[in-house]
Order: C-alpha cells, then structure tokens, then sequence
C-alpha cells in the first residue's frame, strides 16, 4: 500500500503529533507500506525510507513562534506524482485543509484525525474568542469529507460526536518503555534542574510553553512549600511571561531537551505536574510514568482516562489552588512515593507502540473499503438516473 500523510508539523519539531506520527511510520515501514509525508518544509526530507516532500512555510502574524505552511497547489501535484492508495490528513487547518480537498477532488480514500483542540484554546486568547463557534465550523467541515476520521481519547471522541463530526473513532495511545525508563535516572541531571538542591522534591513539567497549558497555576505549589523544585522543560511563546511569573521561586527553564537529555530529566525527577485541561490526551503523561513518575494533574477527561488516583497519580480539581498544594501531601511518604513510582511504571508497560501502529493500519482499511462502497454506491445512482 502506498500511503500521503499530510501533516501541519512534522520533524524535527518534537510534539505528542509528531511522536505518533513518527512511530507508525516506522511501523508501516518494516511492513513495507510506501510512505509519502507532505510536511512544512523544515530541511527534513526522508525519514525511516519515507519521503517527506516539503511544502513552504511562512509565519503567522498572530503565533510567531514556529512557522506554517498555508494551503497551496503543490500539495495536488504532490499526490498527482504519487498516486497513492490512501491519504492520512493529521490535523486538517492549513496545508492539511489543502489536502483535504485534493484527495477528494482526485478521488483519493481519505481518513482524517484530530489532535490538537484548536476551539478550545480560543478560551485562552480573548481576541480569537468569539471565533470559536467559526473554528468549529471549519474544522467539521473539513473532517466530515473524510471517511474515517481518529481523534485519541473517548472524551474527545464524544465531543466531536456531539459536534457532528462524522464517523470518530479512537487511535490508542502508546510510548516507547526503553527511550523512557527510571533506569535513565542521572544525579548529574537531577542537580543540574534542582539547581544543585537535590535533597528537594524535584517536580517536571516538559511541553510547549503557551497560554492554554496554564503553567502558571504550578506557582502557587513554590509559594506553599519550599522544599519543591520545579523544572520547566520546552519552549513557546509564553516563556518570557512565565519566566516573570515564576521569578523568585525555585523553578529552573531549561528550553528544549531531546533524546538521552530528554529521557535522563524525565527519570531523574519525583513527580510530573500536567496542569492543562485542554488536551486531546497529553502523550507525555505516559511518557513520564514510562519514566517511574507519578503524574499530579488537573482534573480533565483526558487525564482521567490515563490517571489512576492514588495509584498512579494524583488528580486535582482544576483552578482549586488548595486541592493543588493538598496532592503533594501524599507523597510525603517515601514508601508511598516508592510504591507510585513503581505503579506508574507497571501501567506504562501495557502501552507500547505496536497495538495503535496495528490499529491505524487496520483504519487504513476500512477507509479504502469505505471509499470503494461509496464509490459504486454513487455510480449505482447515476446509472439509475440515466
């Protein structure tokens, strides 16, 4: 089968899309499935014998953190060239719009899949606000052309079935247990984020830094206890502002960490802090516990699906600072932490990529058959007609 993976972000930004992205490509690989991605061109063009067929960027005035690519023609040429038996739109808004609309023009099987809520971070920026209802709309509409159409956890599965989306089903999440593991833990890291204050409770919280991750509910922890460090790991367009917010408190900004780095912050920590609440699912929840951390989280479909309270991690109720600062008193006790830590890991393990790289290939299916249905259904009609 040869497959056009059409995607707003891929390689080498680093995110919970582009990991997903990453690991079924290899998948499909070792089964020797062709693999087209048409990405923002960002100097990547092959990845695990997949050709990634860059498209041009441009910044966006209203996010000029990382650059886009806009809806465009080569994206037809693209799939002309490629002929492939199915295209993958992933987060249909811009260029994937684009893809849309000439795998359905070229009578290309489309499957279509939701991971970033876009209308629910227009909560977050009162300017873009009344828009939401519009965002909506739009991304309905581009969805509803497709087939099938993933999105990666039941709570947003249902909110896209009551916004009429059509046909969502779920893509189960997975994580790599040998890249994240509490064997990476490194002293030498563990001090380098506490800044050499090792004997506190070192808290993590890795991602993109903007508005509607609302880090900035994480300082009332530092300003209750003193004996917490936190490290911020990632970038975004919110880093200036919350490096003010958290100014005088023990937080440490690292900016982007990678691969071992990435791995050795993740084990040497005692606890991963997930404030968001608008998240599609949040991969780096699993990736933490994959790394023996207990996640403290805010309360949210998402993170209850993922998080067992108590056992795994500790949910607090959203904006309730004193629920917040209350989490941490449970893992006062080093068994307590001990046993978390282990509980955290043992969930992981259950999670690894194969079974949703196995799902996906089985969506690619049933898309081709769905398309093939819709096909001689509409040719039985207009041969009626005539």
């Amino acid at each position: 089968m040869k497959i056009a993976i059409i995607t707003e972000t891929f390689l080498p930004s680093t995110d919970g899309v582009v990991t997903r992205l990453t690991e079924a490509i290899k998948y499909l690989r070792k089964l020797n499935h062709e693999v087209v991605v048409i990405a923002p061109d960002l100097g990547v063009y092959e990845y695990k014998g997949a050709v990634v067929e860059g498209v041009k960027t441009t910044t966006m005035p209203f996010y000029r953190y990382r650059p886009f690519s806009l809806p465009q023609k080569k994206v037809k040429r693209i799939l002309e060239k490629h002929q492939p038996d199915l295209v993958h739109v992933v987060n249909p808004a811009l260029v994937g719009a684009a893809g849309v609309h000439y795998a359905e023009k070229l009578g290309f099987p489309l499957i279509a899949s939701y991971h970033t809520h876009v209308p629910k971070y227009l909560d977050y920026y009162k300017l873009y606000r009344p828009l939401k209802p519009i965002f909506w709309s739009y991304f309905r509409r581009l969805h509803n052309k497709a087939e099938l159409n993933l999105c990666t956890s039941v709570t947003i599965q249902k909110e896209l079935q009551e916004k009429d989306f059509f046909n969502v089903h779920v893509w189960k999440r997975g994580v790599d247990i040998e890249k994240y593991h509490p064997d990476h833990y490194s002293e030498t890291m563990r001090s380098r984020l506490t800044n050499n204050q090792g004997d506190k409770k070192l808290l993590l919280f890795v991602g993109r830094l903007a508005i509607e991750k609302e880090i900035h509910k994480l300082k009332p922890l530092l300003e209750a206890r003193d004996d917490i460090c936190l490290a911020i790991v990632g970038d975004g367009p919110a880093r200036e502002e919350l490096e003010q917010v958290f100014q005088g408190t023990n937080t440490l900004f690292t900016g982007f960490m990678h691969g071992q780095e990435l791995a050795e912050a993740f084990a040497s920590a005692d606890a991963f802090v997930f404030p968001s609440i608008t998240e599609t699912l949040g991969l780096v929840i699993l990736e933490s516990m994959a790394s023996g951390l207990p996640v403290i989280a805010a309360e949210s479909g998402p993170t209850m699906e993922q998080i067992d309270h108590g056992r795994t991690g500790l949910l607090f109720e959203n904006e309730n600072t004193e629920s917040m600062v209350q989490t941490l008193n449970h893992l006062e006790k080093p068994e307590v932490l001990k046993q978390m830590k282990k509980e955290a890991r043992l969930e992981a393990e259950k999670f690894s990529w194969v079974k949703p790289s196995q799902q996906l290939m089985q969506f690619y299916e049933q898309t081709i058959q769905l398309h093939q249905i819709g096909t001689m259904s509409l040719r039985e009609s207009q041969e009626e007609n005539l």
